[in-house]
């Protein structure tokens, strides 16, 4: 379960509801929305899918998670924490890895320097073709 102290420190009235779909996402990894439902389900069968998007929209402005669009369909969540890698993505399996941010350095870098642009790779996902798929 999430911290309830955690919920409350973000300005956050202490739901159940919450507490579930933060662990949830926290276990998952990168998970929709229905992932994110399917699990929290699992313990509590009455949550619908409505009420886990509300609380992703409401965790994420808080800060709690981010999503990111990791292929054609609809965005991806996962905890704040893992604000540490860029998303790999195979067009042909479609599996996702990671790479330590420090790995694009130089691209960021050269974005700021050269055109003054700063950026945010923690919602950036690579397309490509993974090691098992070459």
């Amino acid at each position: 379960m999430a911290d309830k102290h955690e919920l409350r420190d973000k300005g956050l009235r202490l739901t159940p509801q919450r507490e579930l779909v933060l662990a949830a996402v926290r276990e998952l990894g990168h998970s929709t929305p229905e992932e994110v439902a399917e699990k929290v389900r699992l313990t509590h069968p009455g949550i619908n899918l409505s009420t886990v998007y509300r609380n992703l929209e409401t965790l994420e402005n808080v800060g709690l998670v981010l999503h990111t669009h990791l292929g054609h369909g609809g965005a991806t969540y996962h905890a704040a924490e893992e604000l540490t890698h860029l998303h790999l993505v195979c067009g042909k399996c479609e599996a996702v890895g990671d790479a330590p941010l420090e790995v694009a350095a130089n691209f960021v870098n050269a974005l700021s320097d050269e055109y003054g642009f700063k950026t945010d790779v923690s919602h950036f996902a690579i397309y490509g073709t993974c090691a098992n798929c070459q």
